[in-house]
């Protein structure tokens, strides 16, 4: 192993290396302020992104990661890697895997949004749509990374695809959950010993950062600063990640193909990255116009969504306050026994008629003594019709009516509200007595107590012999 004042000439000598040069924007010194903060329909330019560094990632073409999910593990280069970890998620949907197999292109962009949500640049607050109506998320068009059709979705769903996308043997044990326990599965022998993604949300953790800060970068650099806009190249930042990336999937025993000459002469640090001038740091991720137009033309489309979301808002409750007021509720039709009584009693003494009123002379002439009539105060009786008797001139007397012709002679003749203890006529006790037979029948056995003739009667009733229940009548008469 090298001395430390070799190192340093190494480091002064090789690659003009000055950690002091390394500024970090000030709002991305704390952890909590790692998401990029955007307003509502602002886009996300490629600075806040680091296309660049998005873009050195994953068009690596250095094979040298084991796929644990594709068949007969292959090795592939990251973009494969992490690509296929997305595919295999449980979480991920139909729609989405059907859309990343007809379009690779939108599923590059789908996995550079996904990396920027794995390590924390993106938070949940975000979406990708402009027609979000929830008030919980912000919308940002992002040129760079819509060129295809395809939707990216909303930040949350992005994140639980994220979740779920482990090995097949972590769904029944937990993932590995710290550097060292990664390391510790890798020098097992267990190669890959978590999934990629996994591995990405262990050494985002701020409860790792200092750690793994302190074993592999020189201060005040840490893993995450991998992602901000600060004054290292993009190029050189993507081989530190891809090196990451190798040492902990592959094992740290393993030559590294990612390593340059200052990490091969110190194990376990991770390659020398450029720092750039203030001019070369504008010459990178610079937004071409036609994105710059886009997002434009998006974030206008997003307004005018929102001010007709707005609108319909204020339409409907102008509606809802200009709605009419329900109609008065109908007065019950219900009468208690005193106005029934009261019914029956203006028919049997006929309604009054004449000028009179209730309540006046005129009116208490024509009732018996000591009646009085109870009104209601809640509503007024309604008018009463004179009962009309029908004309029963033209009907044979000698005839007996059957059950049906009884029934309508009763409708048609009777009054509903007159007392019902008058003696009936002949046909109305020939009526009775089919009633009682029939009843015998259904019953299988006489009415108790058997009913006495009736002597001089013109109608006389035979009593036959019970039939059996439920049985077929053949006569109704």
């Amino acid at each position: 192993m090298a001395s430390s004042s070799s190192t340093d000439r190494y480091a002064a000598n090789i690659q003009g290396w000055n950690i002091q040069q390394v500024n970090t924007p000030p709002q991305y010194l704390g952890r909590k302020t790692l998401p990029i903060k955007r307003a509502d329909a602002e886009p996300l330019t490629r600075e806040d992104l680091q296309y660049d560094l998005l873009y050195y990632i994953f068009t690596d073409s250095t094979k040298a990661f084991v796929d644990f999910l594709a068949p007969n593990r292959p090795i592939v280069n990251f973009c494969d890697l992490y690509v296929n970890a997305l595919y295999n998620s449980p979480k991920c949907s139909k729609v989405l895997k059907d859309k990343m197999v007809e379009t690779p292109a939108f599923a590059i962009e789908f996995a550079k949004i996904a990396l920027l949500t794995n390590v924390g640049r993106i938070n949940t607050t975000m979406a990708f749509f402009p027609e979000m109506k929830t008030a919980l998320r912000s919308y940002h068009p992002v040129p760079s990374l819509q060129k295809t059709d395809g939707n990216l979705q909303d930040a949350p769903r992005i994140k639980n695809c994220l979740k779920a996308a482990l090995l097949p043997f972590e769904f029944k044990n937990p993932p590995p959950s710290s550097p060292a326990e990664i390391l510790e599965k890798a020098r097992t022998g267990q190669i890959p010993p978590t999934s990629v993604v996994n591995l990405i949300f262990v050494l985002s953790n701020s409860n790792h950062a200092m750690t793994v800060a302190q074993k592999h970068f020189d201060a005040p650099v840490e893993f995450l600063d991998l992602f901000l806009p600060i004054n290292l190249s993009s190029q050189s930042r993507a081989r530190v990640f891809l090196w990451m990336m190798f040492h902990y999937l592959s094992g740290p025993d393993r030559p590294n193909p990612f390593d340059d000459e200052y990490s091969r002469i110190n194990p376990g640090r991770v390659p020398r990255m450029r720092p750039l001038t203030r001019e070369e740091q504008a010459q990178e991720n610079v937004d071409p116009m036609d994105e710059v137009e886009w997002g434009k033309r998006m974030s206008a489309l997003r307004s005018k969504f929102l001010r007709e979301l707005v609108d319909e808002m204020e339409q409907e409750k102008r509606r809802k306050m200009n709605t009419p007021a329900p109609p008065p509720p109908v007065p019950s039709t219900s009468y208690t026994t005193q106005e029934i009584a009261a019914f029956r009693q203006a028919r049997r003494y006929g309604a009054p008629e004449g000028p009179g009123s209730r309540g006046s002379s005129h009116s208490h002439e024509s009732r018996p003594h000591g009646y009085s009539t109870q009104e209601s105060t809640s509503r007024p009786l309604f008018p009463l019709e004179p009962y009309r008797p029908a004309d029963l001139s033209g009907e044979d007397p000698t005839v007996d009516r059957t059950m049906l012709q009884q029934a309508w002679h009763v409708v048609n003749t009777a009054d509903p509200l007159d007392d019902s203890d008058k003696e009936g006529d002949d046909h109305v006790r020939a009526d009775y007595a089919r009633r009682l037979r029939v009843l015998a029948r259904l019953r299988g056995k006489d009415p108790t107590p058997e009913p006495e003739p009736q002597p001089g009667s013109s109608t006389q009733v035979d009593q036959g012999p019970p039939t059996g229940r439920l049985q077929h009548v053949q006569s109704w008469r």
